[in-house]
């Protein structure tokens, strides 16, 4: 990557593209050839889009959400004007002359109407339009130099305002066409080809700006002042001449000054910063520029923004300055709003641009996090970086955040050049710096962007519980020495600086203002151990200089001879214990904190990786990611036995307590011949014991874990399960089921209960292990009260009444239902089938015949234990009690169930002989359905349909209704048509014609049925050929290369 040249020292601003909005584009199908943007409008909260084909597209600008869409049969959208102070009402003028008013009523949730209509400019091209800044008026401006205005009618207007027509006049006739219009505080201002005209409205009268004329398109507008003490100024108006100059004239069109920008357009432009393309600056590109300014628009702060087909233009009049230029290619159109501009490009793209200085630009890109952009802006920039005040938007740990986060492999130039950067960098001034250092010791504080300082006081703070904890402890030690006939002053503890500074600063971290991607900051690991190493050793320091007194003050006074050695021995003793203690104390917390970053980084790279689908769909790679992963996960989250321990110190200490004047008066070597072999034995007896231990299943989470990091770790836990599971061949990887008890309370319950299912027959021991753990975990639910008591009629109630009610907690209840009782649990599930198909459930006679039949379309009918009854159907079970839940679902109408036992039983014929007495072919092609799968099972099928169509036309004739011969499909009915049609999409429209004549049956076909097997033949015999075509491209390809 070349050396990121730096621009001059007066560029502070940039053109900045934050936004992408080619998927709105492609939402509103507004990228195609055949219909496109013609014109765009924005106000404060929506951005307007007209088309080609008259539609007018209302975006809503927080979230990008289409609010509205309102249609003209008038021509396509030229010109869009939203109103400045009611945005519920906007202007749209059409490429026949039509000028139409709409009021939203968005807010009152209304329908969009028509306020007022205007053909003033029919067969006119209209060129301009804007609106009256404190009524609703609307001024219009065409081709022949006519300017209008037409005044909505609204009922926020009051009683009967909405239906009164106002008339639409015309304002004046100027020499040419008009360019540009633009109105504020009663004055009209109308730019033509030759000539600026103020026109004011309530008096009627009007002015030239200007005596000399000019010929071309050049725009004009109104520039409002700043509001001093003594009241707002009035606006200044500002016209564009030729040579790329700008008249500068009173709010009466007197002419002020002359403002030449061809000299100071001979500058290089200024990059654009987006995500599309790199910023690219040529400092050699210095040529003067003679520009006509098509159009001026108030932009900013006091700026005015034009434009050509190929570059953007900010100028700053009130000095005379060029701020920016920028090349954007193909501009059509430009739209603002304060400091933000929608750019229509030629081929009708849109962009959103922002108007930024390059720190604000720089936070801006970091908190989108693009690391590599914001570094180039930085290094382009670096005299606006630099400076104090900059440090308000970025201070100097961001900018070190931003290198630390840039490759060194692939930006090593520009790391580089970052570095340069940071060594210039400039503190906040030295007013400040004092103010804050006053206030530091015991106050945080925000510099806000006007230059106050917030002041949040910390008083109660931790680093006061550190004082006060010091305190007490200094006074604890003191109280014990006291016992001992220590005579000792009082001391009183400061607080470390170091410690207080350290506090502060993580005090202030969360209010941070820039996003990083990890759910909490993290400490970079040489600062956080740097931080360890100076909170260890400012508390050594502490704990010495303390020592340190109390022995000076024990020394001043007389003790008794016989007491000094040991009152010596103790406070000796005691001050080591104490700052034992500590250290360990501050050792935990450090280290804890250490090993959860350590795990979030690791679970992050993790969840990267998986990011690439080469990686998430390749097992060996997937594989890779997540044992790389799974060492972390041991160390921090595994059970306590996998945690780093002595077991030889363990067992040094059970012999030295076991026998301790043996170990006494052995030597060291000694010792350690005797424990060697000794160790060995128990090591190989506990590795024994742990063969036929059952494993303990965790369910609970060891340590308080980031709700964010949760999702995560749940995530990669629950795709190692699955992956251990079914494709695991590394000996180095843990068993699926010794991982399932390790971090059950990480695993997603519902996928691994569909993983139990899948391999139930290979792996029974994992649907143990998973009843175990959910029995654990469902322990506490109200529900288990119930099913304790014994009675099955409340817990079914219970269970049906539980939420939320998921697949895996009801397999945990139904299974401790089935363990409650002392009988075996096969013959209690049926006792609950046969239990949940009586209570809730349709009567026998809506679901059987007398004959004991199905009935027609009694499927249908809902059972209001429906999900437990798919439940225990679908539990495994042997063959017997499969085909006891099948005859107990006949018996009780629940065809749904016993379907699919006939399906797990291959009784596949009196499965199509229920479905052709259900009437539904639905049956057959559902996800669950029984469908044909061999020639004989279709003729069955065929038959037995072809029995049922002629029963049931014959009970319709012995009814008085007509016969359809069985070819008619109505509602999914199973009709000879049906089935047929069924049967051609199978094996095709000649065999399934075929198969019908094998079986003696003859079907008319509808026309719609004849064509759908005239488009299988085709369908059929082109995939025919193409076979036969990739057949002989393969056959020629491998006799070439066997040549």
């Amino acid at each position: 990557m070349p050396l990121v040249p730096v621009v001059p020292d007066n560029c502070s601003h940039v053109l900045a593209e934050f936004d992408c909005l080619d998927p709105l584009l492609s939402a509103l199908r507004l990228d195609s050839g055949r219909l496109k943007c013609t014109c765009l409008a924005v106000s404060r909260k929506w951005l307007a889009l007209g088309t080609s084909a008259g539609g007018l597209h209302l975006i809503q600008r927080e979230g990008w959400k289409q609010r509205l869409f309102l249609i003209h049969k008038e021509g396509s959208i030229t010109h869009l004007a939203c109103c400045p102070h009611d945005e519920d009402f906007i202007a749209v003028a059409t490429s026949q002359g039509l000028v139409v008013v709409w009021e939203l009523q968005l807010e009152r949730r209304g329908r969009p109407e028509r306020v007022s209509v205007s053909w003033e400019h029919r067969g006119q091209a209209i060129t301009a339009v804007c609106w009256d800044t404190s009524v609703l008026k609307v001024y219009v401006g065409d081709s022949a130099g006519k300017v209008s205005y037409l005044r909505a009618g609204s009922t926020k207007l009051g009683k009967g305002s909405a239906f009164v027509m106002f008339p639409v006049q015309t304002v004046a006739t100027v020499d040419s066409r008009v360019v540009q219009l633009g109105y504020h505080d009663g004055r009209l201002l109308v730019s033509s080809l030759s000539r600026c005209y103020l026109c004011d409205t309530e008096r009627e009268k009007f002015w030239r700006v200007g005596s000399k004329e000019r010929d071309g398109e050049y725009g004009a507008c109104f520039l409002p002042q700043f509001r001093g003490s003594l009241g707002a100024s009035p606006p200044l108006l500002y016209c564009a001449r030729p040579g790329s100059r700008i008249w500068e004239a009173s709010f009466n069109g007197e002419v002020l000054s002359t403002h030449q920008f061809k000299q100071l357009l001979a500058c290089p432009s200024l990059p654009l910063i987006s995500y599309r393309t790199e910023p690219n600056y040529n400092p050699l590109q210095k040529s003067p520029q003679s520009i006509a300014f098509t159009k001026l628009l108030y932009f900013g702060d006091q700026n005015l923004l034009t434009w050509t087909d190929s570059a953007i233009y900010i100028l700053t009049p009130h000095n005379g300055q060029l701020l920016l230029w920028t090349e954007v290619k193909d501009l059509l159109d430009v739209a603002v709003y304060r400091n933000e501009l929608f750019c229509l490009h030629a081929s009708g793209r849109l962009s959103h641009f922002s108007l930024l200085s390059a720190e604000r630009c720089v936070e801006r890109l970091l908190r989108r996090e693009a690391w590599p952009l914001a570094a180039t802006v930085c290094c382009m920039f670096q005299q606006t970086i630099t400076t104090s005040r900059a440090r308000k938007s970025i201070p100097i740990d961001r900018l070190e955040h931003l290198k630390a986060q840039l490759s060194v492999d692939a930006h090593q130039e520009l790391i580089g050049q970052l570095e340069e950067v940071l060594t210039k960098l400039e503190p906040l001034d030295s007013a400040s710096s004092s103010r804050r250092s006053s206030i530091s010791s015991h106050e945080s504080f925000n510099v806000l962007d006007c230059g106050i300082y917030r002041v949040i006081s910390r008083r109660g703070s931790q680093s006061d519980e550190e004082t006060g904890s010091v305190l007490n402890q200094s006074t604890s030690e003191e109280e014990r020495l006291k016992e001992f006939s220590f005579v000792q002053e009082e001391d009183q503890a400061d607080p470390d600086p170091q410690s207080r500074e350290r506090m502060d600063t993580e005090r202030s971290e969360p209010g941070m203002q820039f996003h990083l991607p990890l759910s909490f900051r993290p400490k970079p690991p040489r600062i956080a151990l740097q931080a360890v190493k100076d909170s260890v050793s400012s508390f050594v320091k502490k704990t010495t200089e303390k020592i340190n007194t109390l022995q000076m003050n024990s020394e001043l006074w007389q003790r008794p001879e016989l007491r000094e050695g040991f009152q010596a021995e103790v406070f000796s003793s005691t001050s080591a214990y104490a700052e034992e203690m500590a250290n360990e104390g501050q050792n935990e917390v450090s280290t804890a904190e250490m090993e959860m970053q350590e795990l979030l980084l690791a679970t992050d790279q993790a969840i990267t990786s998986l990011q690439d689908p080469l990686v998430l769909l390749d097992s060996v790679c997937l594989e890779e990611v997540l044992l790389e992963w799974l060492p972390f996960l041991e160390r921090i989250l595994g059970p306590d036995e996998l945690q780093p321990a002595a077991p030889d110190d363990s067992i040094m200490d059970e012999s030295e307590e076991d026998d301790p004047q043996e170990s006494s008066t052995c030597s060291p070597e000694e010792q350690n011949e005797t424990l060697e072999p000794d160790v060995e034995g128990r090591c190989e007896v506990q590795l024994e014991a742990n063969k036929h231990v059952a494993k303990p299943i965790r369910v609970t989470w060891p340590k308080p874990v980031p709700s964010d990091l949760q999702a995560h770790l749940s995530e990669l836990a629950t795709l190692y399960t699955e992956l251990s599971c079914f494709g695991n061949t590394n000996p180095k990887a843990l068993e699926c089921q010794t991982f399932l008890c390790r971090y059950f309370f990480l695993l997603d319950h519902e996928r691994v209960r569909r993983m139990c299912l899948l391999c139930h027959q290979d792996q029974p021991q994992l649907m143990s292990c998973f009843m175990e753990a959910m029995l654990e975990l469902t322990q506490s639910c109200k529900v288990v009260e119930v099913i304790h008591r014994g009675d099955l009629s409340k817990s079914l109630r219970s269970l049906r009444e539980l939420q939320p009610r998921t697949p895996p907690s009801l397999l945990a209840h139904l299974h401790r239902l089935a363990f409650l009782q002392s009988v075996e649990p096969q013959s209690l599930r049926e006792d609950w089938l046969e239990l949940a198909l009586t209570h809730h459930a349709p009567p026998l006679c809506d679901t059987l015949t007398p004959d004991h039949q199905p009935r027609w379309r009694s499927h249908s009918l809902s059972w209001g234990y429906h999900r437990l009854l798919s439940l225990l159907i679908r539990l495994p079970s042997d063959f017997h009690s499969k085909q006891k839940m099948a005859a107990t679902c006949y018996d009780h109408g629940y065809w749904s169930g016993y379907l699919y036992l006939c399906k797990e039983l291959q009784q596949r014929t009196e499965a199509f002989s229920t479905i052709c007495q259900l009437d539904d072919i639905r049956l057959l092609e559902e996800p669950d359905g029984v469908e044909p799968q061999t020639l004989d099972e279709w003729k069955f099928l065929i038959r037995h349909c072809a029995s049922s169509c002629a029963s049931a036309d014959q009970l319709k004739v012995v009814n008085g209704e007509g016969s359809t011969n069985g070819s008619t499909v109505i509602g999914g009915r199973m009709g000879l048509e049906s089935v047929m049609l069924l049967l051609a999409r199978t094996v095709g429209s000649d065999s399934a014609l075929s198969v019908l004549e094998d079986c003696g049956v003859q079907v008319e076909l509808s026309d719609h049925s004849k064509l759908l097997c005239e488009l299988l033949r085709l369908a059929e015999r082109r995939q025919r050929a193409l076979i036969q075509t990739m057949l002989e491209r393969c056959d020629r390809f491998l006799w070439s290369q066997h040549a």
